[in-house]
C-alpha cells in the first residue's frame, strides 16, 4: 500500500519535525503493507501528538507508547496491526540500572548523556534517564542495550556497572525545581525569556528568533507568541522553566508571575 505521506503531513509546519514524521509514517506503511510490528525513536511529547494526528486516520492499526514507565517524558511509539493483540506484542525498550560509588560523586543528567552520545549513541535511542541518590537508571531502545552494557565503563571518570532490570522495577524521580517570582510586562515569550534568563529584550527575542526557545517541545520563533499558564518553556543554554500562576499586578501595571525553574 503506498500512503501518500505529503498529504498526511501538509499540516505540519515544523521544518524541524518533517524529517521525524516521514520515518514514522514509513513504518506505518510496513505494518499496513505487511502486517509486521514496528516500533519508533523516543520521540517527545509534541512529536508523539503530531504522530497521533496521522496514526488515528487508519483503522487498520492500533498504537501505544511505551516509556518504561507512565509519567516518562520519552516515549516509543508501537505501531501494530489491528488484529494482533496488544499484550502479545514485545516491548522496544529495556531499563538499565547504573551502580557506581556514587555517594562521593553526585553524577546529573548531563553527565549520563554525554557518556552515552560519547559512545556515537543517537539522542533519540535513549529514553528517560531517572536519577536517584544511589543509583541511576537509563531507558533506552532493547537494539542498543548490549552495545551500551559492552562498551559503557565510565560516566565522568566514575566507573559504573551495568544491570539489565524490567521496566516494572523503574521508580518515578520527584522533580526538584526551585519556585522563584518574576515581573513581565506581558505573557509575550520573548518578555518571558528576558525574565527568566535575566537578559535584555534583544538577546532573548534572538534566542527565540535563532530556535533556541521551546514551548511545550515545540521549537517557537516568534517573539510575540503568547504563553500562558502551564506551559514548558526550554531555552538552550538555561534549562527548562514552567509557568506556574499570574500572581496579579504591580503598582506599575506589571504582571508579577511564579514559575518553577526546573533543577
Amino acid at each position: 500500500m503506498n500512503i501518500d505521506k505529503n498529504l498526511l503531513i501538509e499540516h505540519i509546519k515544523d521544518a524541524e519535525q518533517l524529517l521525524v514524521m516521514r520515518k514514522v509514517i514509513d513504518k506505518l506503511e510496513r505494518v499496513v503493507s505487511n502486517h509486521s510490528v514496528e516500533y519508533t525513536d523516543f520521540l517527545d511529547p509534541y512529536q508523539r501528538k503530531l504522530c497521533h494526528s496521522f496514526l488515528n486516520k487508519f483503522h487498520e492499526v492500533c498504537y501505544f507508547e511505551e516509556g518504561g514507565l507512565e509519567s516518562a517524558e520519552r516515549k516509543s511509539i508501537v505501531i501494530y496491526p489491528a488484529y494482533l493483540e496488544k499484550n502479545s506484542i514485545e516491548l522496544p525498550i529495556i531499563a538499565l540500572r547504573i551502580d557506581g560509588s556514587f555517594k562521593f560523586r553526585e553524577l546529573n543528567h548531563r553527565d549520563y548523556l554525554g557518556a552515552l552520545m560519547s559512545l556515537g549513541i543517537k539522542r533519540e535511542k535513549i529514553g528517560d534517564i531517572l536519577i536517584h541518590k544511589e543509583y541511576g537508571n537509563i531507558v533506552v531502545l532493547q537494539e542498543i542495550a548490549p552495545y551500551i552494557k559492552y562498551n559503557l565503563e565510565m560516566i565522568n571518570k566514575e566507573p559504573i556497572t551495568i544491570t539489565e532490570i524490567n521496566t516494572s522495577q523503574l521508580i518515578e524521580v520527584e522533580e526538584e525545581y526551585i519556585e522563584k517570582n518574576i515581573i513581565v510586562p506581558s505573557f509575550r515569550l520573548d518578555a518571558f525569556v528576558s525574565a527568566i534568563c535575566n537578559l535584555s529584550r534583544d538577546k532573548s527575542s534572538s534566542l527565540v528568533r535563532n530556535g533556541y526557545v521551546k514551548v511545550n517541545w515545540q521549537t517557537i520563533d516568534t517573539i510575540s507568541k503568547e504563553v500562558c499558564e502551564g506551559d514548558l518553556l526550554s531555552i538552550r543554554g538555561f534549562g527548562r522553566t514552567k509557568i506556574i500562576g499570574n500572581l496579579g499586578k504591580t503598582k506599575k501595571d506589571r504582571i508579577k508571575v511564579i514559575v518553577k525553574i526546573i533543577m
